[in-house]
């Protein structure tokens, strides 16, 4: 995946859903060493991990 190219989404969500959306970021601030974390950065983790345990999922349900 080429990590360079970026797109914007616009996208409506929840006012709850930005506020937790706000809270996640404020975790990941203080949990990490990388310096300014934003949400467009957040978002890109929670995407890639769920895309991970989808693909395994995936792969676990062939199996049977």
């Amino acid at each position: 995946m080429n990590e360079d190219k970026r797109i914007q989404l616009n996208v409506r969500i929840a006012n709850e859903t930005s506020k937790k959306l706000d809270e996640i970021v404020e975790y990941y601030q203080h949990n990490t060493k990388l310096g300014r974390i934003y949400k467009g950065d957040v978002l890109t983790d929670i995407i890639e991990k769920s895309y991970e345990v989808m693909k395994k999922q995936q792969n676990a349900n062939k199996k049977f």
